[in-house]
């Protein structure tokens, strides 16, 4: 028995890394997503830093929404180069280790800024139930100063609590264990390595969950019913369609974002899929980012014709 003790005592004292397992049971897959995931994060970095080039460019688009929308598009240019090119390494050969450093930085970044755009989402809500309920008060409710003091909140909430689950997280005693079976660093994995009893750890990462998810996705929603009551005692056709279009483009972010974390987290450890839960991470991680900017854009003739005049200007 003391045995055992110690060589737990001496794997864990000698561990320096994880085996990230990702989807090497699964080699067509792997192959398949080596080869989407630049192409997949090649568009995730075009659309984004268009969105916040033309957002910086054009006078048209120095309004609270789209400084919001440079803000998200930021977020998911860093959330995603935090993972994807991890990943495309694990899936290129046999190696799958990250170092123990280099997987608290992944866990870290990616919860801080996946924390921050729970939040941020909410402040967008906010902005268009200001623009569409509150229109002669508008510039005044969402004054610039007051937009910057919101967008401040959303990172700061969210890289606080990612330090709060971040040092939880890796304080919890592996005894060796070092294969996570997972594409990435992400709590609900780590916490399935776990030697000790993790009972505390899940309370406590599902009321930080219910904060960061039900609290602004109900604050969402109550948002958007207001809206939709305002809009439907519109007279203009025209602007019941220009305001269903826009907020319909936040409320199709808000469901893919929402529902993949919600199901990640927001769950019992034990009750946990690990397969499922792959292909959710990957959906939050690589294919939201991506799709963003199209839903955001599409149809939009404030971008588009920022679009053309940046064009015009290059030619």
């Amino acid at each position: 028995m003391k045995n055992e003790q110690s060589m737990e005592l001496n794997n864990e004292s000698s561990f320096t890394g994880f085996i990230l397992l990702g989807f090497s049971d699964q080699p067509q897959l792997e192959l398949l997503l080596f080869m989407l995931l630049p192409i997949f994060y090649l568009f995730t970095i075009v659309g984004n830093t268009t969105i916040i080039f033309l957002s910086q460019l054009d006078p048209r688009l120095h309004t609270p929404m789209y400084f919001f929308l440079s803000n998200l598009s930021f977020l998911d240019l860093c959330y995603t180069t935090s993972i994807v090119p991890q990943l495309l390494v694990n899936l290129w050969g046999p190696d799958k280790s990250i170092s123990y450093v280099g997987c608290a930085s992944q866990l870290y970044i990616s919860l801080a800024l996946g924390s921050t755009e729970c939040i941020l989402l909410g402040m967008m809500a906010y902005d268009r139930y200001a623009a569409v309920c509150q229109p002669l008060h508008y510039m005044i409710i969402m004054h610039p100063r007051i937009c910057n003091q919101m967008a401040a909140i959303s990172w700061l909430s969210g890289f606080f609590n990612s330090l709060i689950q971040t040092t939880l997280t890796l304080h919890v005693p592996l005894c060796g264990k070092n294969r996570i079976d997972h594409f990435l660093c992400e709590v609900p994995p780590l916490l399935k390595l776990a030697c000790v009893d993790t009972t505390i750890n899940e309370a406590e990462l599902f009321v930080v969950s219910v904060l960061f998810l039900l609290v602004p996705i109900s604050f969402i929603l109550v948002s958007y019913g207001r809206i939709v009551w305002t809009v439907l005692h519109m007279k203009s056709e025209s602007g019941q369609r220009k305001v269903f279009w826009t907020c319909g483009s936040h409320l199709v972010v808000v469901s893919l974002f929402y529902g993949t974390a919600i199901y990640a987290y927001l769950q019992p450890t034990n009750s946990y899929s690990q397969d499922q839960g792959k292909f959710i991470s990957l959906f939050y991680t690589v294919i939201t980012p991506m799709i963003n900017p199209l839903i955001y854009t599409l149809r939009n003739k404030d971008v588009k014709g920022a679009i053309k005049k940046a064009l015009h200007m290059e030619s």
